[in-house]
């Protein structure tokens, strides 16, 4: 399952979503908050989020097919939400089933490093009345290297 939504999403049915009856050894879950990225605290921070309908979907089916080819996995989930988020919001979730855990590790940190970099994401940055887009991280794109074939 892929969705890109506004609306909150529910951990623990996604959870649920994700468990094969007598196959699952193990679920891999990550839930992206937002967190407080205003040097004041009591500064009002939040951030948007925009996507490219389709093309945002796409990618992430990419990304997921590219884990189902590398590891035996049962399920995998990818909820990632768009808007305006403020701070300590659900931003993404990624769930892995499989029968073993290392696989299910494995393939929810793969999914998350490309996300971050390879999905049609564009996110704008607001803190008090200044607001500016947030570039590529470089970090991001180094933690793909690892998982060079």
């Amino acid at each position: 399952m892929i969705l890109v939504q506004e609306n909150d999403f529910d951990v623990d049915a996604l959870y649920k979503s994700l468990l094969k009856a007598n196959k699952t050894g193990a679920v891999a879950m990550f839930v992206g908050l937002v967190r407080q990225f205003a040097d004041d605290p009591e500064e009002d921070s939040s951030f948007e989020l925009e996507h490219y309908p389709g093309m945002t979907e796409h990618n992430l089916q990419a990304i997921v097919n590219e884990a189902y080819s590398r590891w035996p996995l049962l399920d995998v989930c990818v909820v990632h939400r768009v808007g305006r988020l403020k701070v300590d919001d659900q931003i993404v979730f990624v769930g892995v089933s499989a029968s073993h855990r290392a696989e299910a590790f494995q393939a929810c940190d793969f999914i998350m490093d490309y996300l971050k970099s390879r999905a049609a994401f564009w996110k704008k940055e607001s803190k008090g009345n200044e607001s500016h887009w947030v570039e590529a991280n470089i970090k991001d794109e180094k933690s793909l290297e690892r998982w060079s074939k």
